[in-house]
């Protein structure tokens, strides 16, 4: 389960993020600026980062994910990330 919080800042949000499963839970930092968001057709901060983590823990598990970076930052090891996101 993905359970994702977002807080506006300057710059766009920052989402607090935790995925739970069976046996335990990560917990994960965020951040989106406002022209991702457009970029990449999320509803909303918290919808883009949900969807991106579902996309994530298609690939790999959550204790792989890194506990802080920019959405941006996904793009780098996943490039098929952006075409899959926006579909």
């Amino acid at each position: 389960m993905v359970t994702v919080s977002a807080t506006p800042d300057s710059a766009g949000w920052v989402c607090t993020v935790e995925v739970r499963d069976d046996r335990s839970a990560t917990r994960h930092r965020v951040r989106v600026k406002a022209e991702d968001l457009r970029r990449l057709g999320g509803a909303d901060a918290e919808d883009l980062v949900r969807r991106s983590f579902e996309f994530l823990l298609e690939k790999e598990p959550k204790e792989s994910i890194l506990t802080e970076f920019d959405i941006s930052v996904i793009e780098r090891y996943f490039p098929d990330y952006e075409a899959a996101i926006r579909s």
